[in-house]
């Protein structure tokens, strides 16, 4: 199979860090037609992960390849960053911060990519789907369709097997695990807030029958409570698996043909507006 991208290791200077903010780009090989751009897939790891995670377990280079070969989907830029902190102002480093203020204007600065919703999207796994359903809840003017890979959007505490309680995005000074920022970070505070702009983000979420989190019903808890709302943009999948890169590596073929059916080259936002 002819390769379709180009995976290459960056860093910038990040101003809300204050250290250099890693990422790991796939790039197409092809470029965008003239007078567009590319689509853009922010797509983030795990807890205690990292930006080359999704290219050493998740078979992303492979997969990318594969679908624009094939035109399931479009030449997209997909940018892996890297985070310390649960996509959260946790109390390690600013990591939602850093990724709105630093990471997406300086990917839309150097490359050319979508700088509107409809061109733009967002996924995770685990933390990282906590982290994609947060950035979706917050910010629906922002991505045009969302995936939450195995969510770790416990309600409304994380299990004690969870990672959240030694991860030091949620260590407060005395070690201890801050409760307090967890369920004022989960994604049922914005609920509410998301209502209120009536932009209805697609949403595909996802886990293992035998995760280990019990993320199937943290998964279904977070498909149910979208369904009342946009029930013709969700879709929840239930498959064979444990909390493993089995089933994330699987699921990414139809998790970015899912992001990208919903990729617009124009900013218009006239189907984006929810029927109610």
């Amino acid at each position: 199979m002819s390769q379709a991208g180009t995976v290459l290791q960056a860093t910038f200077d990040s101003t809300v860090l204050q250290a250099p903010y890693p990422m790991t780009l796939y790039v197409p090989d092809v470029p965008p037609k003239s007078g567009s751009a590319y689509p853009v897939v922010y797509l983030l790891h795990g807890s205690f992960g990292s930006e080359n995670d999704w290219l050493t377990h998740g078979d992303l280079q492979v997969t990318a390849d594969r679908l624009i070969a094939s035109g399931d989907i479009p030449p997209t830029l997909i940018v892996m960053p890297g985070s310390q902190s649960w996509w959260l102002n946790g109390h390690n480093e600013p990591a939602e911060s850093a990724f709105f203020e630093d990471l997406l204007p300086f990917v839309e600065a150097n490359y050319p990519v979508a700088s509107h919703r409809a061109g733009r999207f967002i996924a995770g796994l685990s933390a990282g789907g906590y982290g994609a359903t947060r950035f979706a809840l917050m910010y629906p003017e922002r991505f045009g369709a969302a995936a939450a890979l195995s969510p770790a959007t416990y309600v409304p505490l994380p299990p004690q097997n969870s990672s959240a309680y030694r991860h030091p995005a949620f260590l407060n000074r005395e070690g201890q695990f801050d409760r307090a920022l967890w369920q004022e970070s989960n994604y049922p505070v914005y609920w509410a807030d998301y209502l209120t702009k009536n932009i209805t983000v697609p949403f595909y979420i996802n886990s293992g029958d035998h995760d280990e989190f019990n993320i199937a019903h943290e998964a279904t808890a977070l498909f149910s409570m979208l369904r009342a709302y946009q029930p013709d943009a969700v879709e929840l999948r239930i498959v064979d698996g444990a909390h493993e890169w089995q089933v994330w590596a699987q699921s990414l073929p139809e998790v970015l043909i899912f992001l990208l059916t919903h990729h617009q080259s124009t900013a218009s936002d006239d189907s984006t507006r929810h029927p109610h």
